[in-house]
């Protein structure tokens, strides 16, 4: 059974109702039937989107997960992706970067398709930037050192060096731990050392898989504090996938939900939180 919980309590907390896995399955194929057209998807971009997706048809080997999805997203805006299990969300991000076999479809920044680009070449030459949802610091090297593996497409050792100085004055507790070794670093420090790892190629792009996943709850609202501040005061794009629903379509401005690898609804976060069938399916309404 999959239990849906009162909202803000980050899976804590007592059970309102419960649904099988295969009920929700059902009625989210139902609301999927009647997916948003691209026109509404482009509206929701302001009508200028930055990075955009148009029928991308992708999976892995010769499973197809992805089936005619189209995204949206505006410079400076953040979208997240939320929906069951299975339903895709980690490939869009995936497909973006280049880590599955697209047989279909277009990916776009601005007026340059960057479908086919390598990872490394959507990272150097689209500045598109990917957080991976492991926990993926490397524990026997130091903050700082860690922070330098991020510049890695650098061949210019200075300009790493004045990209991890930026970052550890931007975020002081990094700072005051440079030379300690990552592995001692707590859940939420970690996943700030890998936001801000991300940083050091300056992507314009962030794709955020899962932020909030392992941590406990004191530390989930610091990482969607980190978030807004790069996509307000920074003005990075942000895409993310979040296991909780809840607190991801509070953080953005657009939300997509995903159900048998279609985009079934989309809509600004907030008119997401407020759809009944969504807050009941998703939302543990």
């Amino acid at each position: 059974m999959s239990e849906q919980r009162s909202k803000k309590d980050y899976g804590l907390g007592s059970v309102k109702t419960a649904l099988s896995v295969d009920e929700v399955a059902r009625q989210a194929g139902r609301i999927a039937a009647q997916g948003p057209d691209r026109k509404a998807l482009v509206a929701l971009a302001d009508g200028a989107p930055r990075l955009h997706i148009e029928s991308l048809t992708a999976g892995y080997g010769r499973m197809e997960i992805l089936h005619q999805v189209d995204l949206y997203v505006g410079q400076g805006q953040s979208l997240c992706l939320i929906g069951p299990n299975g339903a895709g969300k980690s490939t869009v991000l995936h497909s973006i970067y280049g880590f599955t076999n697209i047989t279909g479809g277009h990916i776009h920044m601005g007026e340059r398709e960057i479908t086919h680009l390598s990872a490394k070449d959507k990272l150097r030459h689209a500045r598109i930037a990917y957080i991976l949802q492991d926990n993926s610091v490397f524990p026997d090297m130091t903050v700082e050192e860690n922070l330098n593996m991020g510049g890695y497409l650098l061949n210019n050792r200075q300009a790493v060096h004045e990209a991890t100085e930026q970052v550890l004055e931007k975020y002081p507790r990094l700072g005051e731990r440079r030379r300690q070794r990552a592995g001692v670093l707590s859940g939420g420090e970690r996943r700030l050392l890998e936001i801000s790892r991300a940083l050091i190629m300056q992507p314009e792009v962030l794709l955020v898989d899962e932020p909030s996943i392992g941590l406990e709850p004191r530390y989930i609202d610091r990482v969607f504090e980190i978030l807004d501040d790069l996509q307000h005061q920074d003005g990075k794009t942000i895409v993310l996938v979040e296991q909780n629903a809840t607190k991801g379509l509070e953080f953005a401005d657009i939300g997509y939900v995903l159900v048998s690898g279609q985009v079934a609804m989309a809509g600004h976060g907030e008119e997401l939180l407020e759809n009944p069938e969504v807050e009941r399916l998703f939302l543990g309404g």
